[in-house]
Parts: structure tokens; C-alpha cells; sequence
């Protein structure tokens, strides 16, 4: 079964950045769609990215659009959540997940697999 590791999580200050990593542990990553969620306190969660599994296609959220990079490398199994100016309200818990059924459209994508979380807080 596969089993997903964030990593990465911290205190940042506003306006810095950092990149967090998602380790897979599926013989069968490289087939897989992944995606990145986050939730805020007193939040619902939020899809904040997603790639599909050659990588090609990239989704992100509008809140996020411009600021983050969804990226992979599917010989580390391994996917990257490149995070720059980062603004206050992106405090949350972060979360990677897997689509193993290669959902066509990023609207489609059946996330079975979820990491547990990494925290990330912004401080003004």
C-alpha cells in the first residue's frame, strides 16, 4: 500500500518561501496524480495544486497562482510544493496526496492516498 511523507513545514516569516517534499513509498508512483491541500484553522480544506502523473499538466488554486510551484520527479518518487511569498493566511497544515487512478481531468482525480500533514506558519 502506499504510504506518503511531507516534509519540509515550518516558521517563515512573511514574504519568504519554502518548499515542501512529499516522499512516496508506491512501487508505482510514476503512474500516479498527486496533489497538495491545506487547511487553516477554522477552515475548510483547500486544493492548493495538483500535476498529473507525467507531469505535464499543473493545476493551481487562485489564492496561490503566481506564488507556488507544483513539481516532480517521479525517480525519487517524489513530489514538490515550491512555495514563495508567502502571505499570513497561507498558515495551515499541508497535506500531499495520491490519485493511483489517473483521473483524466484535474477535476477527476480520486485522492486515495494522504500524507500526514506538515505545518506551515507565516508570521507577519
Amino acid at each position: 500500500q502506499v504510504q506518503l511523507q511531507e516534509s519540509g513545514g515550518g516558521l517563515v516569516q512573511a514574504g519568504g518561501s519554502l518548499r515542501l517534499s512529499c516522499a512516496a513509498s508506491g512501487r508505482t508512483f510514476s503512474t500516479y496524480n498527486m496533489g497538495w491541500f491545506r487547511q487553516a484553522p477554522g477552515k475548510e480544506r483547500e486544493s492548493v495544486a495538483a500535476i498529473s502523473w507525467s507531469g505535464v499538466n499543473r493545476y493551481y488554486g487562485d489564492s496561490v497562482k503566481g506564488r507556488f510551484t507544483i513539481s516532480r520527479d517521479n525517480a525519487k518518487n517524489t513530489v514538490y510544493l515550491q512555495m514563495s511569498s508567502l502571505k499570513p493566511e497561507d498558515t495551515a497544515v499541508y497535506y500531499c496526496a495520491a490519485d493511483p487512478f489517473r483521473g483524466i481531468t484535474i477535476a477527476t482525480f480520486e485522492y486515495a492516498y494522504w500524507g500526514q500533514g506538515t505545518q506551515v506558519t507565516v508570521s507577519s
